[in-house]
């Protein structure tokens, strides 16, 4: 049974893939007011070295750098680094993502196809590899147990005219974490994934300052507002603690009621 010391996430390491703001930073902030040692990842520089210093001032451990996920290479090399620094990683988050200006089908570009994939998908797939890797190893010397968790979207569960890459990217890791649940099962290692609605972030500024769309939008989410990053704190902090370990191959929705409706 659950009890507060659960959600302690003192002594564990977690990794945010585009930490450096919206739903990562959300999630990373409340990780490290849990007590985990914390690593994000950026394709901004700034952006990252201010949301690092952020989080260095919850006063935990902190590592924030820039990579870019749809660099194999790079994931490989900032993997190696995490580890050095923290000797451990017990929850992965791969929230980095992409998307384009709504498009048709018959006008998306092989190009602009290649490249929302390439950090939704072929992304998170570099970094959950990296992140099994390790945990794999660590079961097999006697230490079990570990979180992937990737963030998907309701495009999932609507047709998301115009951003049939977007949505094609992000059904694949709702498939692949349930392929990873069983797959890890035995070493203790957990799969599950976020599926967020309409949240107020820099990804989605446009269309939350379109009147329009914000008209049509709003009135069909029973909670009568947007999705906030911190919205995404508690989740992301029993996802990673000892309190779900027995919760795997899920998608759990946070939309204030948007799909239901």
């Amino acid at each position: 049974m659950a009890d507060g010391t659960d959600f302690d996430l003192s002594g564990k390491v977690a990794l945010v893939t585009g930490g450096n703001g919206g739903i990562g930073l959300g999630m990373a902030t409340a990780l490290a007011r849990a007590g985990a040692a914390v690593a994000i990842w950026g394709s901004n520089p700034a952006k990252t070295a201010a949301a690092g210093e952020t989080l260095a001032a919850i006063g935990g451990p902190v590592l924030a750098e820039v990579c870019d996920v749809a660099d194999e290479e790079a994931v490989e090399r900032r993997m190696e680094a995490l580890l050095a620094r923290f000797g451990r990683l017990d929850a992965c988050f791969a929230n980095a993502g992409r998307s384009l200006k709504r498009t048709a089908f018959h006008d998306l570009a092989t190009a602009d196809w290649r490249a929302v994939l390439g950090v939704n998908l072929d992304g998170t797939f570099f970094t959950l590899r990296a992140a099994a890797r390790h945990m794999v190893a660590r079961a097999t010397a006697g230490d079990p147990g570990g979180r992937l968790v990737v963030t998907s979207s309701t495009s999932t569960v609507h047709g998301p005219a115009g951003a049939v890459a977007y949505g094609a990217s992000k059904g694949a890791l709702n498939v692949m974490v349930r392929a990873l649940a069983v797959e890890y099962a035995r070493h203790g290692i957990t799969a599950n994934a976020l599926v967020p609605g309409w949240i107020e972030t820099e990804m989605t500024a446009d269309k939350v300052a379109d009147a329009r769309f914000a008209g049509n939008v709003l009135p069909r989410i029973p909670q009568r507002r947007w999705g906030e990053p911190e919205d995404f704190g508690g989740i992301a902090v029993y996802l990673a603690s000892d309190a779900s370990r027995y919760h795997t191959g899920d998608s759990l929705v946070i939309d204030g009621g948007y799909t239901l409706f």
